[in-house]
């Protein structure tokens, strides 16, 4: 019998994990051609979180729990639920319930038929806002383009993947971790499947927009140098035309003169120039914040202890 790991990471979900729990063992049920182990990363929660999660465990030992430290996020959460799984296929979801466990049995057919990594495709938002849709569609056109397509459009973290998939990734040991890209770098044979999202079961969404934004900006960073090669770019284009700007300005002046006095063009210039002078170096910047981050070589998680593994 194939054995099916289930990772989700909780962060302050005491209101929908055991929403979450029984809507999984129903899917255990249904599926009894296959032995389930669900590994729910307790990360970091304030609130009774890890408590529900205690009396989960005990009524069902399918349900397994790590308890961080503290809240490494959403990835960290992910890596350490991977590190702990045993299956022979891994699902990794959110614990807010915005994907429907019930969709692992399409996932679980489409790796019977052969695929080693089934990935969710988000076809609607609904109750998500007007601005964070447009951020998203923005997103994922950018980190399409910077990476020549190898991440897909509207890609979510629902997915899952086979073992040799997970191990894979459990071998990368890097600290800045976009686990959408990671599982695409991997190479398996994959699919996408088509959901629509669901609102945030209960409680507030710890997706805070400057978080979202820096994750975007990680993504786009530790996935492409495009940003790097654009500065250059950008700087050839712009040394161009001020040397054509000034050859006509030499013209103007052996032809008629000295024009009337530029201040204003003077000083757009040198905005632009400082403008674009700042925006090189924030870009190399997070460069280097990455480099940073990498060569202090801390974990990428910490548990505090564990209950059924």
């Amino acid at each position: 019998m194939k054995t099916v790991s289930v990772v989700t990471s909780a962060y302050n979900e005491e209101e929908s994990i055991e929403e979450l729990a029984r809507r999984l063992r129903a899917v255990f049920d249904e599926l009894s051609a296959y032995q389930f182990e669900a590994i729910v990363v307790e990360n970091g929660s304030v609130d009774g979180t890890f408590d529900k999660l205690r009396r989960i465990h005990q009524e069902d030992p399918r349900f397994k729990i790590v308890r961080l430290s503290r809240n490494f996020r959403m990835d960290g959460g992910v890596t350490a639920g991977l590190r702990f799984a045993t299956g022979d296929a891994a699902i990794i979801m959110t614990a807010a319930l915005k994907e429907p466990p019930e969709m692992i049995k399409d996932f679980i057919k489409k790796w019977e038929e052969g695929y080693d990594h089934v990935y969710g495709i988000v076809r609607r938002r609904p109750g998500t806002a007007f601005l964070r849709k447009v951020n998203s569609q923005v997103f994922y056109w950018i980190i399409n383009k910077c990476t020549g397509g190898m991440i897909p459009k509207n890609v979510s973290d629902f997915r899952l993947a086979d073992r040799k998939v997970y191990e894979v990734l459990n071998q990368m040991d890097e600290r800045n971790r976009f686990l959408r890209g990671m599982f695409v770098w991997t190479g398996f044979k994959s699919i996408g499947i088509e959901f629509e999202r669901a609102p945030r079961f209960r409680g507030q969404s710890k997706a805070y927009t400057l978080g979202v934004v820096e994750l975007a900006l990680k993504g786009i960073f530790a996935f492409s140098n495009i940003p790097l090669k654009m500065i250059s770019i950008v700087g050839l284009i712009v040394s161009v035309f001020s040397f054509v700007a000034l050859a006509i300005i030499i013209i103007r002046v052996l032809a008629w003169g000295v024009p009337f006095p530029g201040f204003g063009t003077i000083m757009a210039v040198m905005l632009l120039m400082f403008g674009f002078g700042f925006t090189a170096l924030g870009v190399i910047a997070e460069y280097i914040a990455l480099i940073y981050e990498e060569v202090k070589q801390r974990p990428n998680f910490v548990v505090g202890e564990t209950l059924g593994l």
